[in-house]
C-alpha cells in the first residue's frame, strides 16, 4: 500500500482479534520505522514500551477507561517521551556530523532547552506525536489497523510501567487485526475552514 493510499484508509480502530499474534519481526520492522521520524535537534525523545504482559495489560485496561483495544490489540505501545533528553550526552545525536556542525548544534541544544520546562515538554510530545503517525501509517501499509489513545489515568499507568520521574506518557497507539470497520468519518471539516491564507483576518 503506498502511502497516500494508507493515509486514506488509516482509521482509529476500537476493535480487535485478541487471538492474533504480531511476530517479532513485524514489530521489529514497525518500531524501526518509527525510528526514522523527525524531531527537533534530533533529539528522539520517544521512548516505546511494548507491553505484552496479558496481566499488566489488564491492569492499564482498568485505568483506561476499560477500553477493550489496550487488551485486545496484537500490539500495545505506550509512547513515552524523555524530558531531559536534550542533556543526556547529546553529543551521541550529532556523532556522524561533520565537526563544524557539531560546534554549531551541541550548544544550540542546551541555549534551546536549559530552564524552559514548557518548551522540554513542548517539543518531546510533538515528537512522540510524529512518530505515532509514523507507526500508524506503517502499520496500516503492512496490513494492520491501529488505534492512538489518549484515554488513561496518566498517573496510574506510569506507576503501573515504572515511569522515570524525568518522562511523561504521550499516548497510547494499539494496533492489530481488526474485527469491526470503524465508523463512517464523522464529519470532517472542510479545507475551506481550516486553511488559513498568512494570517487570521485584519487587525
Amino acid at each position: 500500500m503506498n502511502t497516500i493510499d494508507a493515509i486514506r484508509a488509516r482509521r482509529a480502530v476500537k476493535s480487535y482479534d485478541p487471538t492474533h499474534r504480531m511476530s517479532g519481526e513485524e514489530v521489529t520492522e514497525l518500531l524501526s520505522l518509527a525510528l526514522l521520524s523527525p524531531t527537533a535537534f534530533n533529539l528522539q525523545h520517544w521512548r516505546f514500551v511494548v507491553v505484552d504482559e496479558p496481566a499488566l495489560r489488564q491492569q492499564i485496561r482498568q485505568v483506561a477507561w476499560n477500553q477493550a483495544q489496550v487488551t485486545d490489540a496484537s500490539l500495545l505501545l505506550i509512547l513515552c517521551a524523555d524530558l531531559k533528553a536534550w542533556e543526556k550526552s547529546p553529543e551521541r545525536y550529532w556523532r556522524n556530523a561533520p565537526a563544524e556542525v557539531q560546534a554549531f548544534m551541541l550548544p544550540a541544544i542546551d541555549q534551546y532547552y536549559r530552564g524552559k520546562e514548557q518548551t522540554q515538554r513542548d517539543e518531546a510530545m510533538r515528537s512522540c506525536g510524529i512518530a505515532a503517525q509514523t507507526l500508524m501509517l506503517a502499520a496500516k501499509s503492512l496490513g494492520y489497523d491501529s488505534c492512538p489513545m489518549d484515554g488513561f489515568d496518566s498517573a496510574a499507568v506510569g506507576q503501573l510501567i515504572h515511569l522515570p520521574e524525568d518522562h511523561v506518557i504521550a499516548m497510547f497507539v494499539a494496533i492489530g487485526k481488526r474485527t469491526q470497520d470503524a465508523w463512517p468519518r464523522p464529519g470532517q471539516l472542510s479545507l475551506g475552514e481550516v486553511m488559513i491564507s498568512n494570517r487570521f483576518g485584519s487587525l
